[in-house]
């Protein structure tokens, strides 16, 4: 762990977890049932994972997307990951996010992951 706090390097509610990865529920979700999935070992950015750690986080990935789809009934999902200050990353330890999305949830979807800059969401 880094020398500076990680909220993720801490006491935190895991709900899924693999040898390399582990997902807890966002603390400021976007939507019912948002989910962050984040490697074990501290690592700030997701190019720097392993390839063991990128397959571990992935198939922690589809187990929540399946669990989501029967406990919450989403019409679709988001997925990102923040990579570097200038792409809105706050907590420098990796965290792929897994976003649960609802039929009228905003009142346009077009665009999806585009709208991180809005002006360019539509085209």
């Amino acid at each position: 762990m880094n020398s500076q706090y990680c909220p993720f390097c801490s006491d935190i509610e895991v709900i899924a977890e693999n040898e390399k990865a582990f997902a807890v529920y966002d603390k400021y979700p976007v939507n019912p049932g948002h989910v962050l999935i984040i490697p074990k070992r501290h690592v700030t950015d997701y190019f720097e994972t392993t390839p063991a750690e990128k397959e571990a986080m992935h198939e922690l990935l589809e187990q929540l997307r399946l669990r989501l789809s029967a406990e919450k009934s989403p019409d679709a999902f988001n997925v990102g990951i923040n990579c570097g200050l200038a792409a809105g990353q706050t907590i420098f330890h990796v965290h792929m996010h897994l976003i649960p999305r609802y039929e009228g949830d905003v009142e346009d979807p077009s665009g999806g992951v585009r709208g991180v800059i809005p002006e360019r969401q539509k085209y």
